[in-house]
């Protein structure tokens, strides 16, 4: 569900079967911002193998369209999943674990047969399972993309507690100490000159955007919501400022979700 929510779906867990008719006829859908719907439905709500069935066929003949994602693990990896959490399984009352696991197969297995898609989450780990799940998501539905945030900071100030990604850019060639350069900031054309245009910036930058070209896909294959990269000088002020700006173009031009901010550009 954490991984449909990241992809820009409405989640509702828990949702009691009966209630849905009435739940889609509310104006969530008006909302630009939400890419479509996402409920999660299981035995913990009593009488769901009984009632699913008609109130989805009710569904489809009033032209709503939805998909049906089955989830199962073996019967071994149940067994283990359920030895290490106090969670009980909601049939196993009365009964063994074990038989609780088989009485929920045998009433759900009409369902796992209409299902548009089966996954075994058997051999998953959490993160294998969001990955598998944003890529379902992705194929009916445009996904959100990763909010990348770049972030010019200074040393002396503090390290950035968001930061994912920190690079120090102090060994670039420093403004501070010409006279005429120390008053100005990053943003300005003086500032970029002289920082960008040497050639040590030149090879740096042309190794670290190729760096982050190659880091930021697997971010967001990763399923990460947001990534902040941080670079830091001195005060924040110069070298960390102008950096920032190009890794910001850089970015940007390849057409990410990106923003730029500069935390200690302007110093009391």
């Amino acid at each position: 569900m954490a991984a449909l929510e990241d992809a820009g779906f409405y989640c509702v867990d828990n949702m009691p079967v009966e209630l849905l008719p009435k739940f889609l006829e509310l104006p969530i859908e008006q909302d630009s911002e939400i890419l479509g719907v996402a409920l999660v439905m299981d035995l913990r709500e009593k009488g769901f193998p009984e009632k699913y069935q008609a109130i989805f066929n009710e569904l489809k003949q009033n032209g709503y369209y939805f998909e049906i994602l089955f989830l199962e693990a073996e019967e071994e990896v149940l067994v283990q999943r359920y030895s290490t959490t106090r969670r009980q399984h909601p049939l196993s009352l009365g009964k063994s674990l074990l038989e609780g696991i088989r009485t929920e197969k045998h009433q759900l297995k009409d369902l796992r047969s209409a299902a548009d898609l089966v996954i075994n989450t058997s051999k998953f780990n959490v993160h294998e399972l969001k990955s598998k799940i944003l890529d379902i998501a992705q194929k009916s539905k445009k996904l959100v993309p990763m909010r990348i945030n770049v972030l010019s900071f200074g040393f002396k100030y503090g390290i950035p507690y968001d930061a994912d990604l920190i690079m120090d850019v102090r060994f670039l060639v420093n403004p501070y100490f010409i006279p005429e350069l120390k008053e100005l900031d990053g943003e300005t054309q003086e500032i970029k000159a002289f920082v960008l245009e040497h050639p040590e910036t030149r090879t740096f930058l042309t190794k670290y955007l190729a760096f982050l070209d190659y880091l930021i896909p697997l971010y967001e294959k990763e399923g990460k919501a947001y990534l902040t990269i941080a670079l830091g000088c001195t005060g924040g002020r110069h070298r960390s400022v102008a950096i920032a700006r190009a890794v910001f173009e850089h970015i940007r031009a390849q057409g990410k979700t990106v923003g730029l901010n500069h935390r200690d550009r302007v110093q009391p």
